[in-house]
């Protein structure tokens, strides 16, 4: 059996040709089939004679077209806009019918204009510090809105104890803080562990191995556990309070409260700072301990026995140095917890907004964090704790 081959003629390629006349005309000529796999090679070579030359006058000779599709209708609108961009007059001539209608119909569509330099770009340098400067002054104002909102928000729920939801409020204590235990412990039995065998290492050359004891109890109780707590907490829950409370922004469903006469921080605030207020505390007498624990076997390890270390603790480590440390973490909670839900609250809408949330109450939570253990250690400075 003799193969069987296609006599059918192969569809001719879009060709372009040029003829500039010295006039100031220029009469392009496409000739072939002008669709989307051929019209990439002819647009480019197109545009680059059309910017070149320059013309006054740009004729597009379209009598040879065999087909056009919407990429060639494209092209002939981008050649026009070119040239009538620069000045010049464009003419189509001998375009098929079937062209000519494509060409009415987008036509009547409005062109997208070119990009143009972003705004920022053409800013001075006084422009951009001024507009930094406003972004952080409504920042700024937003956040002592909110807090003044949420103070008396929570002297409401003080006197009208019935009116906080406990149930959601025990459920976000466990889940901050029960459920933080495990992370606590294990970092802060790590964090003491090293503590001791780095501060060990300079202690041993003066004979003072015992005064490790002191070191990790004070450092633990007046700062690190707190400190340690207050990190975690804002990693762990802040991002946690952040993303719900941001799901529900993106789904309209804080508007719906609104709609329906409730109050979004007496209502999804409240019951997240109440929990975390709570078990921030807790939690950093877990650390603490922990990190005493992890002190406690470095010392064992160097020949100390275990009552030598607790009796050492106990002549350097006061119950202020203790009360201390846990006011810390009443505020750290406070700030954790509540920044959190300000970013929540103030997300946007799009696939990335949740994500940009989370992200910003765990910086910011950081942040706060910070400066509020600087203004601590000031104030203990100044009353001699």
């Amino acid at each position: 059996m003799t193969p069987t081959t296609s006599t059918a003629a192969e569809p001719r390629a879009a060709q372009l040709s040029s003829k500039p006349d010295e006039g100031g005309r220029l009469t392009l000529s496409i000739s072939g089939r002008l669709d989307a796999n051929t019209t990439g090679t002819v647009w480019r070579d197109a545009l680059q004679l059309v910017r070149q030359s320059k013309p006054q006058s740009l004729i597009l000779d379209g009598s040879a077209l065999e087909y056009c599709d919407g990429a060639g209708i494209a092209l002939l609108l981008e050649l026009r806009r070119t040239q009538t961009t620069t000045g010049g007059t464009f003419t189509f001539q001998g375009l098929p019918a079937e062209v000519e209608r494509l060409l009415e119909l987008y036509g009547n569509i409005s062109p997208v204009p070119p990009p143009s330099v972003a705004e920022e770009d053409t800013l001075s340098a006084v422009e951009r510090v001024g507009r930094a400067w406003l972004t952080g002054w409504d920042a700024f104002r937003t956040l002592v809105t909110f807090v003044g909102e949420l103070t008396v928000s929570l002297v409401y729920a003080v006197l009208h104890p019935r009116q906080v939801r406990w149930r959601d409020a025990w459920v976000i204590a466990e889940r901050a803080g029960v459920d933080a235990l495990p992370i606590i412990g294990l970092i802060g039995f790590l964090l003491g562990l090293i503590m001791a065998f780095q501060s060990a290492i300079p202690m041993r050359q003066f004979g003072a191995e015992i005064y490790v004891a002191n070191l990790i109890g004070l450092s633990m109780l007046r700062e690190l556990g707190p400190l340690l707590t207050a990190i975690i907490l804002a990693g762990r829950s802040g991002s946690a309070f952040a993303a719900e409370i941001g799901t529900m922004k993106v789904k309209e469903e804080v508007d719906a409260l609104v709609t329906m006469g409730l109050e979004p921080v007496r209502f999804l605030v409240v019951p997240r700072v109440v929990a975390a207020v709570a078990v921030t505390p807790v939690l950093a007498v877990f650390s603490n301990f922990f990190g005493l624990v992890g002190g406690a076997v470095v010392m064992r390890s160097l020949g100390f026995p275990l009552v030598t270390y607790v009796h050492q603790i106990q002549s350097a480590v006061v119950p202020r140095d203790m009360l201390g440390g846990l006011s810390k973490s009443l505020v750290f909670g406070l700030v954790v917890a509540a920044i959190g839900c300000l970013r929540g609250l103030q997300t946007r809408t799009g696939a990335s907004a949740v994500g940009d949330s989370t992200t910003s109450a765990v910086v910011s939570g950081l942040v706060l964090i910070t400066i509020v253990d600087g203004l601590f250690a000031v104030v203990f400075y100044y009353l001699g704790i």
